[in-house]
């Protein structure tokens, strides 16, 4: 209607200023018109098809920043969702008013679409963190690429199952990898460099992604590349089921000098499997969502959150971890969100250790205004760990307090940015003073509990 308008009001504007037109006039003003109207319909294809095939790029980021002072007035250092003993396990707390350092992921992004409907995507992802409060950090700084890889979809040379399959290569963190916010702590996190294959079509509900992961063992002040563990996936989503499997080999791993695996064997093998469903509702009570599920792992395979990432796992390793956790809104300007997550596993490092941990967090959300919020959460976790040189078994405990600002209360839990003040309080059994899980290179120490934390942060994404 625009173009037809257009067309009439330009025509009409060359045509002589008369009071009567003849019929060959008549005649050549329609013909001029339709040719008018013919280009500028061209013209408008051929701007769209322009729009198409032209590349595009994305920013996307993640960012948390703020102060955090014990109740001496010093910093608090040693805090976070791993502070506690168990920690070292990958025991997690709840986060909220714990969080001591700096942390920031850049994401570039760039698309590509060709005339035959064939896409192309590359990304780039920067990360930096440090615990220092100073606006230099260059002495401190770990920036990082963490991710580099291209993926390649909608190929005119795919028919059938893999119709509308993505390939990818590179450097990445898997897509499909899920986490507890509240916790900070992922459910399964698959990463690496190799290639692979997404949205494989096997039926009408069924959709498998594979690929072939390596990873690199050796010293953390070492660039040796010489033991590498290869992980091969197979990621299964049949609707809301979703059926994990992996399996792993790592040559020559037991050949790899360290204190901490003798005098057991470390694996050079490994199974890794997570059995989850994604729910659309929580729980099936009210609107919401939820996430239950359970992983396995033996040998290498026993490092149930980080696949394929420890090569300091004896060759009997054997974990299995529980988890669930869910979203919703149960009242007028009032959210919950309960998370629960628990593990037992034996001779992890050494022959007849074992560990047990067990984590419930609930976080609540008043909205008192548009922008105003307050939020609370609970955490107790429990554990009972035996090293097979020393034992400890007792309850850690924490409370947190956060008056909150952000756009708009009513947009959620994940809607960020925000910005928030938080005082904790965090506590722990007796027996698990100064207590060190000493797993290989990465151990966990706790002071005496009984301590208040103040918290000034930023936190946003996009």
């Amino acid at each position: 209607m625009k173009t037809k308008a257009l067309t009439i009001a330009i025509s009409l504007a060359l045509l002589p200023t008369t009071s009567v037109f003849a019929q060959s006039d008549l005649a050549t003003l329609e013909a001029r018109i339709n040719e008018l109207e013919s280009r500028l319909t061209q013209n408008e294809q051929t701007a769209q098809q322009a729009e198409q095939k032209a590349s595009s790029f994305e920013f996307h980021g993640y960012a948390r920043a703020g102060l955090l002072i014990n109740d001496n007035f010093n910093g608090a250092v040693g805090t976070g969702p791993y502070m506690t003993a168990a920690g070292a396990l990958g025991a997690p707390v709840g986060r909220l008013g714990l969080e001591d350092d700096n942390y920031l992921e850049a994401n570039l992004i760039h698309n590509r679409v060709m005339d035959d409907g064939s896409k192309a995507r590359f990304k780039i992802m920067l990360a930096d963190g440090v615990e220092t409060n100073n606006e230099w950090t260059a002495d401190d700084s770990q920036l990082n690429v963490r991710q580099v890889y291209a993926e390649l979809s909608s190929l005119p040379s795919f028919s059938g199952a893999f119709a509308n399959a993505t390939l990818w290569a590179g450097k990445r963190f898997d897509r499909d990898n899920f986490d507890i916010h509240f916790l900070d702590s992922d459910i399964v996190f698959l990463s690496g460099s190799g290639a692979g294959i997404y949205d494989v079509q096997m039926s009408d509900s069924w959709k498998a992604n594979f690929s072939l992961y390596g990873r690199d063992f050796g010293d953390i002040d070492s660039s040796s590349t010489d033991i590498e563990n290869y992980v091969a996936t197979m990621n299964n989503h049949i609707g809301p089921f979703q059926v994990m499997l992996s399996g792993m080999k790592s040559a020559d791993n037991q050949d790899r000098a360290s204190e901490a695996a003798s005098p057991t064997q470390r694996a050079e093998n490994g199974i890794h499997a997570l059995f989850a469903y994604h729910g659309d509702s929580f729980y099936g009570i009210q609107d919401g969502f939820s996430k239950t599920g359970i992983l396995l792992g033996q040998g290498l395979g026993a490092e149930l959150k980080g696949i394929g990432s420890n090569g300091d796992l004896n060759d009997d390793a054997k974990a299995v971890r529980l988890f669930s956790y869910g979203v919703t809104q149960f009242a007028d300007n009032w959210r919950i969100a309960p998370a629960l997550m628990a593990e037992y596993s034996q001779d992890r490092i050494k022959n007849n250790d074992e560990f047990i941990w067990a984590t419930a967090n609930v976080r609540f959300a008043q909205e008192l205004t548009e922008n105003f919020e307050m939020v609370y959460e609970g955490t107790y976790q429990y554990m009972d760990m035996d090293n097979s040189v020393e034992k400890a078994k007792g309850s850690f405990y924490k409370a947190t307090l956060a008056p909150t600002f952000k756009l708009a209360t009513s947009a959620g839990f994940f809607d960020r940015p925000e910005i928030r003040f938080a005082v904790s309080y965090v506590d722990w059994s007796s027996e698990l003073d100064d207590y060190a899980v000493s797993l290989a290179s990465d151990a966990s120490t706790m002071g005496n509990g009984g301590e208040t934390v103040f918290a000034l942060q930023m936190e946003t994404w996009f």
